[in-house]
C-alpha cells in the first residue's frame, strides 16, 4: 500500500514537470494582417461619452435599441475592425443650468492609426449623434495608444 502510494506521487510529480516544460515560450501575436498589427505606432485611442438620458426618467432619452441602432449605422461601418463600449454614469451641466444633470451615458473606445481620414470619422460620428438627440456635446478624449494585437 505504501509503495503504491510512492509511486502515484511520483507519476504525479513526473507529469507536473513534464507538463511545466512544455509550455511555450513565446505569445502567440497576429502577423501580416495591416489592420491588427503584432506592434503599432502612430496609434490613438479616443474615448467618447454620449448622454442616453437622465437617471431615473425610464422614458426619456435613447434606449437600448436606439443606441444599438446608431453604433450600427453610424460608428460600426466607420471603424469595422473593433471597438468597445462601456455603460458609464455621467454629469453635465450647461451653461445655463443651475445644477448639473445626472445622464445614463456610453463610453465608446476606439484604436486606430491616427490620420486626418481616421479623426474626420470620429467628428462624423459626434455630428451623427448631435443631430440625432438634439445634444449640444459628445465629450471626446484622444490620447497616443500604443497598441499590440
Amino acid at each position: 500500500m505504501l509503495h503504491m502510494r510512492f509511486v502515484s506521487i511520483a507519476l504525479s510529480l513526473a507529469l507536473l514537470c513534464a507538463c511545466a516544460t512544455t509550455a511555450p515560450t513565446t505569445s502567440a501575436t497576429l502577423q501580416g494582417d495591416a489592420a491588427h498589427p503584432a506592434q503599432t505606432q502612430g496609434w490613438v485611442e479616443t474615448r467618447l461619452f454620449f448622454g442616453l438620458g437622465l437617471v431615473g426618467d425610464a422614458h426619456g432619452g435613447v434606449s437600448e435599441q436606439g443606441w444599438r441602432d446608431f453604433l450600427d449605422a453610424e460608428v460600426t461601418p466607420r471603424f469595422p475592425d473593433g471597438l468597445s463600449v462601456v455603460d458609464v454614469y455621467g454629469q453635465w451641466q450647461g451653461k445655463e443650468q443651475s445644477t448639473p444633470e445626472r445622464l445614463r451615458s456610453k463610453m465608446l473606445i476606439v484604436d486606430y492609426p491616427d490620420s486626418a481620414a481616421n479623426r474626420a470619422k470620429v467628428e462624423a460620428i459626434r455630428t451623427a449623434w448631435k443631430q440625432r438627440t438634439g445634444d449640444q456635446s459628445v465629450l471626446r478624449v484622444t490620447q497616443p495608444a500604443e497598441v499590440s494585437f
